[in-house]
């Protein structure tokens, strides 16, 4: 997202050509947010889903399935949602997994950097 010149905080994502602020939401089957952060720019989008999961984890604590886009691909990424999530957590890391699989007790995490 884009913000004003006079925003304390902003960086840039060379890799989306980016600069401002991201807003990173986890939402459940039905798009309702359960767990939101705010970072700079340069946050990577799978740090920035920890900090999502981390700060919404009261909200976050029936959870058993965790399907998400390429983009948070790598072993740290679901070690560290197992970590705040619980172990009991089935991280799938899929293209076609955001699209909200209707399964019970699952949450898609998305990163929304415009609206």
């Amino acid at each position: 997202m884009k913000n004003a010149d006079t925003a304390g905080l902003k960086g840039y994502d060379a890799g989306k050509k980016v600069s401002g602020i991201k807003r990173h939401i986890a939402v459940d089957t039905q798009g309702l947010p359960h767990a939101i952060a705010v970072s700079t720019a340069e946050v990577t989008d799978r740090k920035g889903a920890l900090q999502a999961f981390t700060r919404g984890k009261p909200a976050l604590s029936r959870v058993q399935s965790l399907p998400c886009g390429s983009g948070y691909v790598g072993q740290p990424f679901a070690l560290g949602a197992k970590a705040i999530l619980g172990q009991h957590v089935s991280v799938q890391i899929d293209q076609l997994a955001v699209r909200h699989l209707g399964l019970p007790g699952s949450i898609a995490q998305e990163t929304l950097n415009t609206f």
